[in-house]
């Protein structure tokens, strides 16, 4: 059970570790675009306050409830949203789309977005893991004897079972 535990506090870490990443480009990339898109300040300053309410919203590893893991999904999904917003502001100038420092960051980001995907696929197998382990007999009475509690999952993020609709009018 404790090494099951570990495995889930050690994945939870590489979660963090890739959220932190993407936190760190995000600095860059409001620097980037803030230059050419003067008049998208509001923009630019939500990027920056989500980045701020993601970094501070952090879990203790040993209290991975399912409500502390919504709580910090909702913040890592208000940065995601605010960066939606910022990419799709950037489409307006030309500028921006093509400085080599913006395509080199926006394909950073990317690919860190596909880090977190991956890290938190890891954690829910590693919690997955875990909980079936401590929930099996005899271990789910060893379990609750020594405050071995169940962990919480990642969930998909409301009404991303809908695919998106492309409208070209």
């Amino acid at each position: 059970m404790v090494s099951l535990d570990e495995s889930v506090s050690s994945q939870w870490a590489n979660v963090e570790n890739a959220y932190q990443r993407r936190a760190d480009l995000i600095p860059n990339l409001v620097n980037t675009v803030k230059g050419a898109a003067q008049t998208e300040q509001d923009i630019l300053t939500g990027v920056m306050e989500a980045r701020a309410k993601a970094t501070s919203t952090t879990i203790d590893p040993t209290n991975l409830t399912p409500d502390n893991i919504a709580q910090f999904q909702a913040a890592q999904d208000g940065l995601s949203s605010a960066l939606s917003r910022l990419l799709v502001t950037v489409e307006r100038y030309p500028e921006i789309k093509s400085n080599q420092n913006f395509l080199e960051l926006q394909a950073q980001l990317e690919g860190t977005e596909n880090r977190i995907s991956v890290e938190r696929k890891k954690f829910n197998d590693q919690v997955n893991a875990y909980n079936s382990y401590i929930r099996s007999f005899p271990r789910v009475l060893y379990a609750g004897w020594f405050d071995f509690e169940r962990k919480g999952y990642f969930q998909s993020a409301p009404g991303s079972d809908q695919a998106p609709q492309v409208n070209f009018d």
